[in-house]
């Protein structure tokens, strides 16, 4: 493994960031920012082994400090939504902020995304660190965590992990945005979900509550099927939000979700030992300019966020969200590559 570091500008409060590079034996590569502990590039070879940079991002640190989408950013602490920006627990109710209409949204109005981690070169891997102090975006307890990036074998391995010393919710995941191509949308390319249900949403992304089949909905990925073809349904699961934003309940699989373009070749599967995954079509990304130049737009990737279920605080018989004080959260989601 061959792991270098660099300057990559300096925020507006004076703070450094810095960018690492991993490459292992096999020639893939992997950027890293210590802002939002970040995955600023994925570069894999395609079927004629050229190198092609696999997710969206900024060429410099005032594309990512000013950016509304979380591009590959580390979430927490709590992914994805929390409906009515409240929850309880231990009979004492917490507010966060409403950031996203009436729910609460990725952390809040400064998430995890939104801070310089502390970065440690590993011999395997770079990990991040930061401290999340008690009543950080109003959430309990002082939080640390930690993710781990390290290469094994084809697959970028991201190992989170955790500990507070109060209880407290955690819901921990990348936003990363994957195009198989390098470029253009991602209609075309090809997705598998091993899920046999999903969580269907109301009105403002929230989930309903119940846990509803996939069969004989746009929300049937069990066989392979491009992400354009039912993206522009009328189900009410669709059709509001220009595309896919919806939780999968994965069915425990390995892998859980397979990706693959037709014309580069490169396959790309998902192992989780998380419950879910948020399916992301990129609906509302308006025209800007991305790395190297490459315009970004409507359908430009897609994202595959490994969570426990959006407002799992508020659904009891979902799986559990509580970390408890003292105990370990521990978890690992591996991004393998190869080519067909």
């Amino acid at each position: 493994m061959k792991i270098t570091k660099r300057p990559f500008g300096t925020l507006a409060d004076g703070t450094a960031v810095s960018c690492w590079t991993m490459e292992n034996a096999h020639g893939l590569r992997a950027e890293l920012l210590d802002y939002g502990a970040t995955i600023r590039s994925v570069q894999v070879p395609d079927r004629a082994g050229r190198l092609i940079d696999v997710v969206l991002g900024y060429d410099d640190l005032a594309g990512y400090a000013g950016n509304p989408s979380f591009y590959g950013a580390t979430i927490g602490r709590f992914g994805n939504r929390i409906g009515g920006a409240e929850f309880a627990l231990n009979g004492k109710t917490y507010w966060l902020a409403k950031n996203n209409g009436e729910n609460h949204l990725h952390g809040g109005l400064r998430g995890f995304d939104k801070y310089v981690w502390q970065g440690t070169e590993e011999p395997d891997g770079v990990r991040f660190t930061r401290v999340s102090p008690d009543g950080e975006e109003g959430y309990p307890g002082t939080l640390t965590v930690s993710v781990k990036f390290s290469w094994q074998g084809d697959g970028l391995m991201l190992h989170y992990t955790a500990q507070c010393d109060q209880d407290t919710i955690l819901n921990l995941t990348n936003h990363s945005y994957f195009n198989l191509d390098g470029e253009g949308t991602v209609q075309e390319q090809l997705l598998k979900i091993h899920a046999d249900r999903y969580t269907p949403n109301d009105a403002g992304c929230l989930p309903t509550g119940e846990l509803a089949p996939v069969a004989g909905t746009a929300m049937d990925f069990r066989a392979f099927k491009p992400i354009g073809k039912d993206a522009d349904s009328d189900e009410p699961c669709v059709k509001p939000f220009r595309g896919y934003d919806v939780n999968f309940c994965l069915d425990g699989s390995v892998p859980a979700i397979e990706a693959k373009s037709l014309k580069s070749g490169i396959v790309m599967c998902v192992t989780t030992d998380q419950p879910g995954v948020q399916l992301f079509t990129a609906n509302h990304m308006k025209e800007r300019i991305g790395k190297n130049g490459e315009q970004y737009g409507h359908r430009s990737a897609f994202c595959l966020e490994t969570q426990h279920f959006p407002d799992c605080i508020h659904h009891p018989d979902w799986p559990s969200c509580v970390l408890r004080a003292g105990e370990v959260f521990d978890s690992k989601t591996i991004y393998s590559f190869t080519t067909e």
